[in-house]
């Protein structure tokens, strides 16, 4: 996880392939008088244009994703003769072709030179397969359209996410992934008032059961959008085509600074090489078994309703108390990441939500009453939203080359597949459900251990950076630094940790 480092880097002699050198017109932007506007301006449009585009996407791939669980709610079991296993099996059979694929499909979106047709391609084929879910009328034909729907799918998160690290620098990433991942938070909130609301006016029109519009609405809803998607999202920073020559040089040279190295993939940084790196990096694997915890410990998400329904209430009225927490979640979320942001910390921010989610299943198992089970889905969902801040922290330690962070990005979502694939929340541990509570508090004990690893490791990696810059110093630049700090009253430490490199976030 060694991260070469060549200090003092000289930003301005930095060139990309298909950028003109400086001193030409696209430079203009970095003179220090006219920097810091145009870098606000150009976050600001990143803002309005690429987050919109992901949230939307999310949004609506949440939604699809909700949809089984909403649909099961007004008769798809039943009509599709599925025994309990079954239907847990039709929940996670999306996995089994979603976690493969993603590895080989954030090495494809790193080596392609327009992100956004590849995308927009992948959300329109999953928007046409997840209608084709209406269509199922047994359990090989929604096994069959659920197992596909993961292959296009699987280009989205991971895709997206690194995308948007190509974007942001690492203090602006965490804020921002979040924000991407709130679409999803929204989503199911906002597919189960959809949800309600189709499956309580659709039932029979046209001689068809409301369950199967559900997934003709949404899914034509996703081809819509897929089709808009490549007019939204930008491309790679040298070569997005609604920038400017000079805002893209700067977009470049910020992601430069931020690590001390171009994010660009030299000759030499194939995406086998990436792979390889990336295997032979047990820190991701790490990063992977923590997110692979996380949600078996969150996996109460993908059976929110039923959870929700144990209230007692009819269908429409548990689709309408299923969307409250997920607002509060994305609220509390984003203020999560902001502060992370502020701060630069990140292990406190991943983990403190373990304890929150902890808290929720307390209060869910010690009681059966309606008030207090409502609240305890509020703090469950609340507690379950730091994912993409583990994503993001991951994103932060292994910066360089882009090759190897796109493919640890894809295993570590992988990974965290494959806790989704937890099969513990069984319908006859319900209405109760203590013991998927009990595990799921568990696993999640487990995670902060492993997210505390992390933390030593990187700090570890920090204090080695911190030698080597001490090592590497002239006599003549540690007087320059005694002298500094003697002019300014600070001790040299103070005057050494100004003129610090790159550093791994903790």
């Amino acid at each position: 996880m060694a991260l070469e480092r060549t200090h003092d880097v000289k930003i301005e002699c930095y060139e990309h392939e298909s950028s003109p050198s400086p001193g030409t017109q696209d430079g203009e932007l970095l003179a220090p008088d006219v920097r810091p506007a145009a870098e606000k301006q150009l976050v600001r449009t990143l803002d309005m244009r690429l987050l919109p585009a992901l949230i939307l996407i999310y949004l609506i791939n949440g939604i699809d994703r909700a949809a089984v669980a909403s649909a099961r709610l007004k008769g798809l079991q039943q009509d599709l003769l599925l025994t309990d296993i079954q239907y847990e099996i039709v929940l996670a059979i999306l996995y089994v072709s979603y976690i493969p694929a993603q590895l080989p499909s954030n090495m494809i979106l790193n080596k392609i030179s327009r992100p956004s047709y590849y995308m927009s391609a992948c959300v329109i084929l999953w928007g046409v397969t997840s209608a084709l879910t209406g269509v199922a009328h047994n359990y090989a034909g929604i096994l069959s359209t659920r197992l596909f729907v993961g292959l296009p799918e699987a280009a989205f998160y991971p895709g997206g996410t690194y995308l948007l690290s190509r974007w942001y620098t690492r203090k602006e990433l965490a804020l921002r992934a979040t924000i991407f991942t709130g679409g999803g938070l929204i989503s199911i909130a906002f597919g189960s008032l959809i949800a309600a609301g189709i499956l309580s006016s659709m039932e029979g029109q046209m001689g068809i059961r409301a369950w199967r519009w559900l997934f003709y609405f949404e899914g034509s809803i996703t081809i819509v959008i897929g089709i808009l998607t490549v007019f939204l999202l930008p491309d790679w920073p040298h070569n997005t085509r609604w920038l400017s020559p000079a805002q893209r040089r700067l977009a470049q040279v910020r992601l430069t600074e931020d690590a001390g190295e171009a994010d660009e993939d030299n000759g030499s940084d194939s995406i086998f090489k990436g792979l390889l790196m990336a295997f032979r990096d047990p820190t991701v694997f790490i990063f992977g078994a923590v997110a692979c915890f996380q949600l078996v410990g969150g996996g109460f998400v993908g059976f929110f309703p039923t959870i929700v329904a144990t209230l007692g209430f009819s269908t429409t009225v548990t689709l309408l108390l299923a969307a409250p927490p997920w607002i509060i979640a994305t609220i509390f979320s984003c203020l999560n990441a902001w502060h992370a942001d502020r701060t630069g910390e990140r292990y406190l921010h991943v983990t403190v939500p373990y304890w929150m989610l902890c808290l929720g299943y307390v209060i869910a198992v010690s009681t059966m009453s309606v008030p207090g089970r409502y609240i305890s889905t509020f703090i469950m969902a609340a507690g379950s939203s730091s994912y993409p801040l583990m994503i993001v922290w991951l994103a932060s330690a292994v910066p360089r080359p882009p090759a190897k962070r796109s493919v640890a990005i894809a295993i570590m979502n992988g990974c965290a597949g494959v806790g989704a694939l937890s099969f513990i929340w069984k319908s006859e541990w319900g209405p109760e459900y203590r013991p998927s509570m009990f595990i799921s508090m568990g696993t999640l004990g487990l995670g902060a251990v492993l997210a505390t690893v992390i933390r030593c490791i990187l700090a570890r990696q920090n204090k080695r950076l911190e030698r080597e810059e001490v090592d590497s110093l002239t006599s003549s630049e540690k007087e320059r630094i005694e002298n500094a700090a003697r002019l300014e009253g600070l001790t040299y430490e103070d005057a050494l940790q100004r003129r610090r490199g790159f550093r791994y976030l903790l």
